[in-house]
């Protein structure tokens, strides 16, 4: 899913907090004014009719924006999912059936095939799981709704402008819940913002068109800062007196200045010379004792793509599969999963209780909760990491109870 559908799926479920809001009058009420503002914007009458009429809500897409799930995945998890046996044949067979495409596109773009192999079957399991929703009224429904009613109504008049423009047309709307649709499962205003007519047939169809879907993925890497022929992620190992208290996720430095720390390649061997001089961040996303990774600046435009570290470590070791590349070698510690969203809720006031300040309860793992968890581990004694895992929060537990 790309970066706005997955901000948006962000938004739709993260209200852990906060009231379900009521649905402000009778769904009828929402549409007629909406399509008032649709007029405004000059939007066709007959445009605004083939799009709307006969639109009503669906409760069960109500119901799913109001469900936050209490488990939270392990990136190990989600990593040896995407790179499953399963989905590395599946995409050796689709790069098989579509190698002249990925190709033309790369030749075009500058985009790895095996990268963009890999978002394909994590967006779309190749193109067979693209969501049968009607898309408009999915939207129309989160619109009515109220809680997300910006995003869906702006996911609406970029629809009203897919159709305007003759780039999509009515019965093709289909879709996710959240409104991601097709092969590459973008959401209407980043199809209008990114989507490309790769084959220069006038039509721009993310849904069966191979060439549109996975030329419009590629755009959308271009437009978030993909380099040709550069790396995307390393995985590294951290020397025994790492510190972590000066480690900050988000700078990046050379490669040559992680090597002065004492950060080596995992499994041995040197950088290419050209490498040396790459700008790269240290991600640790499963805390102290698991693998780490220097990530690079085609490692950032994959979660411009969908902003998930996971979402990307996952993309990243799918296409190294696919190119016969190596897997993981650190060993993820399984006995430090993360925490789930009541824990971390628990986790964030025993924390503020305990003086370590996370600036609120929300049940989600940001800046703050990361900055009161490091200060919390540093003063007893622990690597400083900031890893909402299990270990942090029965050590947060027992200090609380003392």
């Amino acid at each position: 899913m790309i970066r706005s559908a997955a901000i948006a799926l962000i938004c739709l479920g993260s209200g852990l907090t906060a009231p379900a809001l009521a649905q402000e009058g009778p769904f009828e009420d929402w549409k007629r004014d909406f399509q008032t503002r649709l007029a405004e914007r000059g939007t066709d009458p007959a445009l605004i009719a083939s799009m709307l009429d006969g639109v009503e809500p669906d409760m069960r897409i109500i119901e799913r924006d109001r469900t936050q799930p209490e488990y939270v995945r392990p990136v190990w998890e989600y990593i040896e999912g995407a790179a499953s046996p399963a989905r590395v044949a599946n995409g050796e067979a689709a790069q098989s059936a579509h190698g002249g495409t990925l190709d033309g596109i790369e030749a075009r773009f500058g985009v790895d095939p095996d990268i963009l192999t890999a978002i394909w079957g994590l967006e779309s399991a190749y193109g067979e799981i693209q969501g049968n929703e009607d898309i408009v009224r999915a939207l129309a429904t989160l619109a009515w709704e109220g809680r997300r009613r910006a995003f869906a109504e702006g996911q609406l008049f970029a629809v009203a402008d897919m159709l305007a423009s003759g780039r999509a047309e009515r019965g093709e709307l289909k879709g996710s819940w959240a409104g991601a649709m097709g092969q590459t499962q973008f959401i209407p205003t980043t199809y209008m913002e990114t989507a490309v007519d790769y084959d220069g047939d006038g039509h721009i169809d993310i849904w069966d068109n191979e060439g549109d879907a996975l030329g419009s993925a590629a755009n959308l890497l271009l437009r978030e800062g993909w380099r040709t022929g550069e790396p995307v992620v390393a995985e590294v190992v951290l020397p025994d007196d790492f510190d972590y208290a000066s480690w900050n996720e988000r700078a990046s430095r050379p490669v040559a200045e992680w090597g002065l720390t004492g950060i080596t390649r995992a499994g041995g061997g040197e950088w290419d010379t050209g490498d040396l001089y790459l700008d790269a961040r240290l991600v640790i996303p499963a805390g102290d004792g698991g693998p780490a990774f220097l990530a690079f600046e085609n490692f950032d435009a994959i979660m411009g793509y969908n902003n998930s570290t996971s979402y990307a470590l996952g993309v990243s070791y799918l296409a190294k599969a696919l190119a016969g590349g190596p897997s993981i070698l650190g060993s993820w510690p399984q006995d430090n999963p993360p925490i789930t969203h009541s824990q971390t809720r628990e986790l964030q006031t025993r924390l503020t209780e305990l003086g370590y300040d996370t600036q609120g309860v929300d049940g989600r793992v940001g800046p703050n909760t990361r900055a009161a968890i490091r200060a919390f581990q540093a003063d007893q004694g622990m690597a400083p990491d900031g890893y909402p895992g299990r270990r942090v929060y029965d050590a947060v537990m027992a200090a609380a109870n003392r």
